[in-house]
């Protein structure tokens, strides 16, 4: 492994945390789970969800998002087939009929899966108040 990551991964990671931001907010369950390896899990304060869930609770229309974007730049570490990306996103998510808004930390683990990076685990931590 090189010190400095390919160029071309950092780009296309970058891009994948875009695209998965815009498709959360698409709620459509296959286009969000197209960035997903089937063990993805999810964990906030809630404890770990799985895929199946999330997924399951989007298609149900309990929980949508109306609002999803990125606060800073993705900061991209590669380690060869596995790449760590961390943001901060704002998001308005809509639970059992209920708004959440938030301003969260995330970070997402990809693994290079035949050319393709599938994310593994997502992390979300609330920002700090002021």
């Amino acid at each position: 492994m090189s010190e400095e990551p390919d160029p071309t991964d950092v780009h296309q990671l970058v891009r994948l945390a875009k695209g998965w931001a815009e498709a959360i907010v698409s709620d459509d369950p296959a286009r969000i789970a197209s960035f997903m390896a089937e063990e993805w899990v999810i964990v906030s304060a809630s404890g770990i969800d799985p895929k199946a869930r999330f997924l399951s609770l989007v298609e149900s229309g309990t929980l949508t998002h109306s609002a999803m974007g990125l606060r800073t730049e993705p900061r991209v570490r590669v380690y060869g087939d596995t790449a760590v990306v961390t943001a901060r996103v704002t998001n308005t998510a809509h639970y059992q009929g209920e708004r959440h808004d938030a301003d969260e930390w995330t970070t997402d683990v990809f693994v290079r899966r035949q050319g393709r990076w599938l994310c593994v685990l997502s992390h979300i931590t609330p920002v700090a108040p002021d």
